[in-house]
This record gives structure tokens, sequence and C-alpha cells, in this order.
């Protein structure tokens, strides 16, 4: 059966002109242009400006970050600075009236329906591109076809999957990572900009600038409120998911990656197993755990549970991290590791909100943390444990320079005030730091601020709502100093 000719090319033509207003009324749906961009848009933006260079971009993220709004506001941004209309065009890939129709057959409906001689300095924006098989291969095409053209592509976990084990975009293709949320953003999006201002701490005998707080008490409560409901900007404006959060989070990103997405690419087959492996993990977030441990508790076989951590974490819903001893030594077998969420508001989503005092709290605020480091590329950061007498020491989160194999940093995560009034305490860290000759340290609080120093070591206590804005922050500045360099 001929699929295509089910479909009259009328009605590819009014879809595409449905989803293309702005080629009558010369702008974007009011939707979004009522919608606030993302802070990352000015990181983004410059991509799809990049004419000079033939390469296609890649929006990369979860699902429901925001990158189909963010190409609406690359649109309205365009249509801003004077590009014609008629020469932006927009296509949801996952609409049925385009089933078995290549990324070609598209782009030359769109130029049919508005009476283009040449494709030369059009932008081209395809949504939800995972659901084209071989997009990439057709992608390329496109782009060694067209240089005159700009493509942009957006896909969620699937499309990522593919690129990173495929070779055929190479050199053709600009990826571009779309993170959940930071803690930067989340107060940006709600107007809540009086809660913070520009001062400075003092760190490692330096005073650096740094973002502080005179309300502890108000910005813990939009820290609580990030845990459980900020990784995702619709959730964070809607008190009405908020209020049924496991349906629209748990149906739309969960169940469609772990039961739609993964499996199609991946073939796998007991997908109820790799469901409850997730929410396993999910309630767990921020534990260590080992694949001894993980088998003998789900009845998984070992090389199935490293096959699911290798697609949880391609599909960006977890992160695994590893483990080095005190003198920041790699283990030679890995046997544990820990694993966090991408974004704490997930485990939310599947359980319940937490409260400050519940127990989970500390490893909640972790996770966030980790949320916030996540965004950086090319950043390995650690765990460190070893045997310390007849204990075990720890410390959080541990920079590696991966060329010369040294830790850089570390820093301690607490929801507690109790190492400020007792830094002697912190065994762990004062250990670890006289190993590697660190002269000082970070350590965070519910809402204590300052610093002491004890056998020699100058400790920064920084609350821990505080620290995760101020990641937020230094990461936005160091992509848009990459970006003009």
């Amino acid at each position: 059966m001929d699929f295509n000719s089910i479909i009259p090319t009328s009605k590819r033509i009014e879809r595409l002109q449905y989803e293309n207003p702005w080629w009558v009324s010369g702008q974007v749906q009011q939707l979004y242009q009522n919608m606030s961009k993302r802070l990352y848009f000015d990181v983004f933006y410059p991509f799809v400006k990049e004419t000079e260079i033939k390469r296609a971009v890649v929006l990369m993220g979860p699902r429901r970050v925001g990158k189909t709004v963010m190409m609406f506001h690359a649109i309205q941004e365009l249509i801003a600075e004077n590009i014609s209309p008629q020469k932006i065009f927009f296509i949801g890939i996952d609409n049925p009236i385009y089933m078995h129709l290549g990324l070609e057959d598209i782009l030359q409906l769109g130029k049919k329906a508005v009476n283009l001689d040449n494709l030369e300095g059009c932008f081209v924006f395809f949504d939800e591109i995972q659901y084209l098989k071989d997009w990439e291969r057709h992608l390329k095409v496109l782009v060694d076809t067209y240089p005159k053209t700009k493509f942009i592509v957006s896909g969620s976990a699937a499309a990522a999957l593919r690129l990173q084990s495929s070779e055929s975009g190479a050199g053709r293709f600009t990826d571009f990572m779309l993170p959940p949320l930071t803690f930067h953003e989340y107060i940006h999006l709600k107007g809540l900009h009086h809660l913070v201002q520009s001062k400075s701490i003092f760190y490692n005998g330096k005073e650096i600038p740094f973002f502080t707080t005179h309300d502890n008490k108000a910005l813990n409560k939009e820290f609580f409120h990030y845990l459980n409901f900020g990784g995702y900007p619709e959730v964070v404006l809607s008190e009405k998911i908020q209020s049924d959060m496991g349906r629209y989070v748990k149906s739309d990103i969960v169940d469609k990656v772990l039961l739609r997405d993964l499996p199609s690419l991946y073939g796998i087959k007991d997908v109820q197993e790799l469901n409850s492996f997730f929410s396993y993990l999910a309630y767990n977030t921020g534990n260590e755990f080992s694949f001894e441990r993980l088998a003998k508790d789900s009845g998984i076989l070992k090389d199935t549970i490293r096959k699911y951590l290798e697609y949880l974490e391609a599909a960006f819903l977890i992160k695994v991290i590893h483990k080095i001893d005190d003198n920041a030594k790699k283990f030679k077998r890995i046997t544990t590791f820990k694993v966090y969420l991408t974004n704490p508001s997930l485990r939310t989503a599947l359980f319940s909100p937490i409260q400050e005092t519940d127990t989970e709290t500390g490893n909640m605020v972790e996770t966030a943390i980790f949320s916030q480091w996540m965004h950086r590329e090319n950043l390995d950061l650690k765990y460190a444990r070893w045997k310390m007498g007849r204990s075990e020491g720890e410390v959080d989160i541990v920079l590696i320079d991966t060329k010369l194999f040294k830790p850089q940093w570390c820093v301690e995560i607490k929801w507690s005030n109790r190492y400020f009034e007792k830094p002697q305490e912190l065994k762990s860290l004062l250990h670890f730091c006289e190993q590697n000759n660190f002269k000082a340290s970070l350590v965070t609080t519910m809402d204590q601020a300052g610093n002491k120093t004890i056998d020699n070591l100058n400790i920064t206590f920084v609350p821990a709502a505080i620290y995760a804005y101020n990641i937020g922050v230094v990461t936005l500045v160091q992509k848009n100093t990459w970006m003009n360099e």
C-alpha cells in the first residue's frame, strides 16, 4: 500500500501553513511570545544565526525542558531581525501527516507552500527529529545539498542516542545540550531576583564574586520548591501541574522515554523491568551502589544492569559518578558507584514531594547540586571513598583534572549547620585535603555562611541553595565566554 497517496498533498500543505502562522501574520503564536525565554537562549541563538559554517544545529535534551519553545523564540528573534517570515519553516516531525516522507520531501512541500524558487537564506526547524528513521543520514544529505540553508533540529533521548552511536553526522552537526532548569534559571523564571544579590565570599585566600542572599528562609523555601517541582519550565509556572506532578511527568517524561523511546531504539524486551529498575534508582538517588547489590536487590543480571545504566544515562535521566580513593586514585575495577537523577524533581514525580525534615533531604540536596554541575561539558566529577581505620571516609564531590589526573578541588554537601559550629567533625574532608595538599575547601550548610580554619585548612561555609544558584550563574557565564572567544 502506498501510504503517501492516502494523504493528499493539499492536506500536508494545510498542516504546514497551520504550523507556520508567521507566513501570513508575520509573527509567532501569542502563546510562545508570552513565555519567558530560558537563560540558555542567549547561548543557543548564535548557533542558529551562524551561517558561515555549513552545519546543522542539533538541539538535544530531556523531554519537556523547553526545546520546542526555544525554537519558537529563535523564530521570533529571526523575524525581529528582519529575516523574511516566508523563509522560516517549522515542521513537527512527530505529526502522523508526515509519515513515510523524508526530510527532503517535507522541505519541498514547504517551498511549494510559500512559492519560493529556491531555499537560499532559509532557516528550517525540524522538531522531534527522533521520530524519523535514520534522521541523521537525511539531515547530512540536506546540509550538503543546501549549503545556503540553515537547519536546526530538536531531539530528545532517542535522537541523542542515535547521534552517540553514529558517525554519520561527523563534521556536519553542532550539538547543543539543553538541560533541565538550573536553580539560577528557576529564580529568573519566577522573577525572584530580589532574593539574591551580587556580593563576594572569601575562598582559598581570595575574595571572589558570589551571589548571596539577605533572606535564607525565603530562598530555602524556593530551593525546596525547586527540588520538588523545579526541573521543568511548565511545571514551575503551573500550580495545576504541580498538584498532579505524578501524572504529568510520569506519563509524559518517564513513560515515553522508558516505554517507547528506549525500547524502540535498543530492542529492550522487558520494558516493565527497566521501568521498575529506574524507579528503584530514582528512589535511592545519591546512594552508592554495586553491581552485586543491584543484581541481588532487583533479580536482574549484571550485564543487563550495565546496559540499563548506559541507556538511562544516555536518555538524560541519570548520571553515574565513579569513585576514587583518598589519594585521588581511580579503582582498577569499577565495583561501586553513585547514581544521581539529572533532575531532583523526577523523584517527586514518581513518589511524593519531600519536606525539609525528611530523611531523604540530604540526598535530594546532593542530587540538586550535582544536577547543576552536570550542565558543564567535559567536567570529570568523582566522589571519594576509602577505608579510614575501622570506618570509611568520604568526600561528596571531587573535580579531577583529566590531563594530569589530579584533584583540583573538593566540596562537602551538608544540609545542616552542625559543621559550621563543629568543623573539627569534618574528619573525612580534613584527611582528604591533607592527603592532596589542599589549603581550602567548601562545605554547604542550611543557612550559615562564613569561614573557619582548622588544621591549616580554610573552610568556606555556604548555604546549599546559594551554592546551587552560583554554579548555574558561572556555568552560563562560561558558556557565553566560550561562545565569544
